[in-house]
């Protein structure tokens, strides 16, 4: 699921392509919102809030403006190309939920998780349960880490995958973040040593990360030097050799998965044979050794 630095960047993306222009069409292909038509409203801006989308219409003269949110999930995407030329997505069109047009660009909304048509007075119905976020114009820390230490029994990575603790944190900075600052993520909040730090840290991180387009935390973007421990199980720790483990985190149907090196990273984890691990995401031996012969 894209994290707050890269929904930051949608944010702006859509946010240069129809801030300040006159819808010329739009079909949202939402069963709740198929007869919605905002063709003649101008979009006043685009922002983020955590992992949503927020894009502001404005209203009439006898009625409200509208805020259409979006959520991307796990496989959403918005895509921005130049009005009446053809769409170029490398995505098939079954796949589209929503198209914004304008004179200049228009915008795809493809494979969407969520989409919601609200007054923008009554946003906060949609996103006012987050918590502070990471890469807003009004980021509060304090109030980040209050919401963060409110439960100290919590598992930290469990917290800080919670929108309602910090908004725009996924498993991807939750476990670089938690690596960096030596606990695992299976440590209770009380235990995880100064929240304020560790806020201050998925900050900066974030910061770091939303103007560029490849997500790093070692400072080194080349392929396959990216990050330390997600998505590296069965891969050696960066920093010591040791094995990089992954195990689920957080309760069904919300669990995730959290990387954590056993060396670097102290506190509880889960029950663990110590038995190898595959790279996440490679391919079972048996499935290999079934592959056709030419197989690449």
């Amino acid at each position: 699921m894209p994290e707050g630095d890269v929904v930051w960047r949608t944010a702006q993306r859509l946010h240069a392509a129809l801030a300040g222009r006159v819808l010329l069409r739009t079909d949202l292909r939402w069963p709740s919102l198929a007869t919605v038509d905002l063709a003649g409203r101008p979009v006043l801006e685009v922002v983020s809030a955590g992992k949503h989308l927020l894009t502001r219409v404005a209203g009439t003269d006898d009625g409200p403006g509208w805020t259409l949110h979006s959520h991307l999930r796990m496989e959403g995407s918005w895509h921005v190309h130049r009005t009446g030329e053809p769409w170029r997505g490398g995505r098939p069109d079954h796949g589209i939920r929503a198209l914004l047009v304008n004179d200049t660009w228009t915008a795809v909304g493809h494979r969407l998780g969520m989409l919601d048509l609200v007054p923008t007075d009554q946003e906060s119905t949609l996103v006012g349960h987050l918590g502070p976020d990471l890469l807003g114009p009004s980021w509060d820390a304090a109030a980040a880490v209050a919401r963060l230490v409110a439960d100290p029994a919590r598992p930290v990575g469990e917290a800080l995958l919670d929108q309602r603790v910090l908004a725009g944190v996924g498993t991807f900075f939750m476990c670089e973040a938690l690596f960096l600052r030596g606990v695992t993520p299976w440590t209770p909040v009380g235990d995880a040593g100064d929240p304020a730090a560790l806020v201050d840290l998925l900050h900066r991180l974030l910061t770091a990360n939303r103007d560029r387009a490849v997500q790093s935390t070692t400072g080194d973007t080349r392929d396959g030097r990216t990050q330390y421990v997600h998505a590296r199980s069965g891969r050696p720790c960066r920093r010591c050799g040791a094995t990089v483990r992954v195990a689920s985190i957080g309760r069904a149907p919300t669990d995730r998965v959290a990387f954590w090196c056993p060396r670097c990273q102290h506190g509880p984890t889960p029950t663990d044979s110590g038995a190898p691990m595959r790279p996440l995401g490679s391919p079972r031996p048996d499935r290999a050794r079934s592959r056709p012969s030419g197989w690449t």
